[in-house]
């Protein structure tokens, strides 16, 4: 019965397999390759590329995008405990009080290090 049960553990894998590998090869035998220069370009989009690819972008622009994915991240983690809040009780609640100090604690220290200024 044992041997049984590991019978359709394998038919499962190899159908996955399978299901997976089959579209890439029949993909892979069909498609047509017809290399032409345009094809090399580094853009396809029928303008030829000049100047370099290579551009400088300022350090705000990261720790703003950081910043802002910080806070984000802090919904993600209040929305579901707001939903369940009555029924956690009073030492959720403190668990989250500390959880928002330390959120807010990161936030006056990018904003006493000007990561939120643009000027």
């Amino acid at each position: 019965m044992l041997l049984l049960d590991w019978l359709y553990v394998g038919v499962f894998a190899v159908v996955g397999l399978a299901m997976a590998a089959l579209p890439l090869a029949i993909v892979w035998a069909l498609a047509p390759r017809f290399p032409y220069p345009q094809k090399r370009l580094t853009y396809e989009s029928g303008v030829v590329p000049f100047g370099q690819a290579w551009a400088q972008f300022n350090v705000r622009y990261y720790l703003f995008s950081l910043v802002f994915v910080i806070f984000d991240v802090e919904v993600i983690y209040l929305y579901p405990w707001a939903i369940v809040f009555q029924a956690l009780g009073k030492f959720a609640f403190v668990e989250m009080l500390i959880f928002l100090v330390i959120l807010l604690v990161g936030l006056a220290y990018a904003w006493r290090k000007g990561a939120l200024e643009w000027a």
